[in-house]
C-alpha cells in the first residue's frame, strides 16, 4: 500500500513519556494500597482567622 499524502507519523514526545510514567506509578500505588495516597497535608490554620462555624459550636445552646 502507498502512504497517503500528508499522513503524519505518531511520535512519542518526552512529555507523553513522563505522563505515561506518572499514570503507571499512580495505578500501581492504587493497586498496592487500595486507594490513592495523598502526600499533601493540611496547612496550619492561624488562630487569628475568623471562623463563624467554630464560634457557633462554642456558644452553648439555651
Amino acid at each position: 500500500m502507498k502512504k497517503k499524502k500528508g499522513q503524519k507519523r505518531m511520535r512519542i514526545t518526552e512529555a507523553d513519556y513522563m505522563l505515561a510514567q506518572r499514570r503507571a506509578a499512580r495505578l500501581e500505588e492504587i493497586a498496592e494500597h487500595g486507594k490513592p495516597i495523598s502526600f499533601r497535608k493540611a496547612l496550619h490554620k492561624s488562630k487569628k482567622v475568623y471562623d463563624r462555624k467554630k464560634l457557633k459550636k462554642q456558644v452553648p445552646e439555651d
